[in-house]
């Protein structure tokens, strides 16, 4: 490998086009099931939405900002958005020629999407029926010359811009313009019609609309109408309030007002639209040299087809995988008392969440229990974990919630649970001024004998844990939830030293103790000893851990990784025995657990927690990693990784080229990494039911 000069480093908004490609992908595979690959469509749409919402607007605003005041900066964040707009448009291509092998596929399994000029007699009736019943009154019109910019309406929507057509008293044409949003939150994206001889017929509710616009502008004398819909990004940073006179709940609800008229910076239209109509668009939308505009297709907010109708056909979906309850800690008796007798872990979703809910609600009741403890980042719309703090509180439980008010995009809810949480007399923090709390930890005190804690990777979210694969460990160890004390002390008074023995915590020494880490697998390959490091986690992409990779790697330490999203390493650069391999999964579950295996001379010390390797998570936010040391999980995490890397059915190798290449390896799994973990958890589960029968 060169020279420490030499290493090279990939942008990350450069590497998760990259990642979102693999995705889309995933959409383009015949082996996946139909339903399943509209859903990855979708969310390769929605995954764009918010890049260009959060990332490309940065990088807008560098490239502007930058001109003044840091020329470099500018100079690159103008190449950045260049490359994504380029590698956008390449991608689109695929996109679309997937979107229309997907619904070709549907058709031959007797799912028919059709439009507006392919509906028959009957098939109209319905839909006149549909407009009077569900539609009349959701759409008002609004003529372009009636407004100046579109600055009040929402990026979360599709818009249908309308061409009328009037005669005048002499015959000729005059055109008409006027715009509506597309009442999708009411109505849904998708219509169902009737079914008939054995065939199932859908059509986006776009197509609807326009089979109604002559009702929808009854009385207006138009003799003929178009509709061609539009939709675009705005730019969804908030501007915080920085007044101390306000309270930091008024802050960010000024904040959330101001996103809503965010700039927009990216329009999507139907390329099948007259000039006349996109220029009045386009005037509408008050965008710059650095925003991006593309012709589309006639449909746009592809996420919709997370929702498809499945038309009762389960066969075209993922062979479910029901939750497995672990006996280990739902058997009869106190599952506070199983913990505190013995370490145990979850991993969602192959495990039940509910464990780690029944863990919360016999807190919230138990006389042995004094205090609860949490951090909460994301919650679920009708939060479990909330309404067990709230009993607690309610049983004269101690009960102190950290609760993060800037969760990206969940600030609103947040807002409204903190406001609950108060209500029922919970001690709610708002985190840290200047720092993200990121940590996902659970501190439960008890009157007598141990305490316990609990460490995640992942929210502590009942939505999430049905599709994120995260893990959660439950320990009574004393060295463990000391130092997970500690940290609500360290949150609430962040600028007092606090030494954590055995977690590493951001921003106050995590980085310097993976340095640490990373520097003893050197050490121990120059002295003869078992030296590697193998880690799962979301991104990587700060520039020390960058280095300290390549640094190990060049000292000829192997280094193993499962990375889902952005990697700013590039293996593409070196010849083949680099010591570096990447693999990056897509498949039915979000991979999203953060766990770190170094060989440490032969001791395997693993790690699992909340941060990923990015200067946010390891400067900018309070972060948690928990060491693993009962032998039986550490074995299990250890597994997570080495299915991991020996997937080969749903892995793609990372290398910063963004070929994507399928993922090779000596010693492949029979199926992908999730079924064959599953699988396990499963013959485990029987093991252990045996056993305790």
């Amino acid at each position: 490998m060169n020279r420490k000069k030499d290493r090279p480093y990939l942008e990350r908004d450069i590497s998760w086009m990259y990642f979102n490609r693999r995705i889309l992908q995933e959409a383009c595979k015949g082996t996946v099931p139909l339903l399943e690959r509209l859903s990855f469509l979708g969310i390769y749409s929605n995954n764009l939405d918010e890049f260009y919402r959060v990332r490309v607007a940065s990088q807008n605003r560098i490239a502007e900002w930058g001109e003044k005041y840091g020329a470099s900066e500018a100079l690159l964040a103008k190449k950045t958005v260049r490359q994504i707009s380029k590698l956008y448009g390449r991608y689109m291509k695929d996109y679309e020629d997937a979107v229309h092998e997907v619904y070709a596929a549907l058709a031959e399994q007797n799912i028919f999407l059709i439009n507006d000029s392919q509906v028959d007699d009957g098939q109209r009736d319905f839909l006149r029926t549909y407009y009077h019943e569900k539609l009349e009154g959701l759409i008002v019109p609004v003529s372009f010359s009636s407004v100046k910019y579109l600055d009040h309406e929402s990026d979360e929507s599709i818009y249908m811009a309308v061409r009328a057509v009037r005669e005048s008293a002499s015959g000729r044409k005059m055109f008409e313009y006027a715009y509506f949003e597309l009442p999708v939150q009411n109505c849904g994206r998708f219509v169902r019609l009737p079914d008939r001889d054995g065939r199932n017929y859908i059509m986006y509710l776009d197509d609807v609309v326009r089979c109604s616009l002559g009702y929808i502008f009854e009385g207006m004398d138009y003799t003929d109408m178009e509709g061609y819909a539009f939709k675009f990004t705005r730019d969804a940073e908030m501007e915080i309030d920085d007044d101390r006179r306000n309270g930091i709940l008024q802050k960010i609800s000024k904040g959330l007002k101001s996103r809503k008229k965010g700039a927009p910076l990216r329009v999507l239209y139907d390329e099948a639209m007259p000039e006349d109509l996109q220029r009045r668009v386009l005037s509408k939308l008050d965008l710059d040299k650095n925003d991006t505009v593309l012709k589309s297709g006639r449909y746009h907010n592809h996420k919709d087809l997370m929702k498809f109708p499945d038309c009762g056909r389960d066969e075209l979906k993922f062979v479910p995988f029901p939750p497995i309850r672990r006996s280990v800690l739902d058997g009869d008796g106190s599952i506070l008392e199983r913990i505190r007798m013995q370490d145990s872990f979850l991993h969602v979703p192959y495990h039940s969440f509910s464990s780690f809910i029944r863990v919360l609600h016999e807190a919230a009741i138990s006389k042995e229990v004094k205090s609860i403890k949490i951090t909460l980042y994301r919650l679920a719309k009708d939060s479990k974990v909330v309404r067990s703090l709230i009993g607690a509180a309610r049983n004269g439980k101690k009960v102190t919630v950290v609760i993060e008010l800037l969760a990206r995009f969940d600030e609103e809810s947040n807002m409204v649970w903190a406001q609950k949480l108060q209500e029922a007399g919970v001690k709610v923090i708002f985190g840290v001024e200047g720092l993200k709390v990121h940590s996902k930890v659970v501190y439960i005190g008890m009157k007598k004998g141990p305490d316990i804690a609990c460490i995640s990777t992942g929210n502590f979210h009942e939505g999430n844990a049905r599709t994120y694969t995260d893990c959660i460990i439950m320990t009574a160890s004393r060295r463990i939830v000391r130092d997970v004390d500690l940290v609500f002390d360290f949150i609430e008074k962040p600028y007092i030293p606090v030494h954590f023995k055995e977690l590493l915590v951001s921003p106050n020494d995590m980085k310097r103790r993976f340095i640490s880490l990373v520097n003893a697998e050197i050490r121990n390959l120059k002295a003869g000893k078992p030296a590697y490091i193998k880690m799962k986690l979301n991104h990587v992409t700060d520039p020390v851990m960058v280095g300290k990779i390549y640094e190990a790697a060049e000292a000829g330490v192997k280094i193993e990784m499962v990375v889902r999203g952005n990697c700013s390493i590039r293996t593409d650069r070196f010849p083949e025995g680099c010591n570096i391999r990447i693999n990056g999964i897509i498949d039915r579950y979000l991979e999203h657990s953060r766990i770190f295996v170094f060989a440490a001379g032969g001791q395997n010390k693993v790690f699992i927690g909340s941060a990923d390797w990015m200067p946010r998570n390891l400067d900018n936010r309070i972060e948690v990693i928990a060491p693993v040391y009962d032998p039986a999980i550490k074995q299990e995490m250890i597994r997570i990784v080495d299915y991991g890397l020996r997937d080969t059915t749903q892995g793609r190798l990372v290398d910063g080229s963004g070929e994507n290449i399928p993922w090779t390896c000596a010693n492949p799994l029979p199926t992908g990494s999730q079924e064959a973990l599953y699988l396990h958890y499963r013959q485990l589960e029987d093991e252990e039911s045996r056993i305790a029968r």
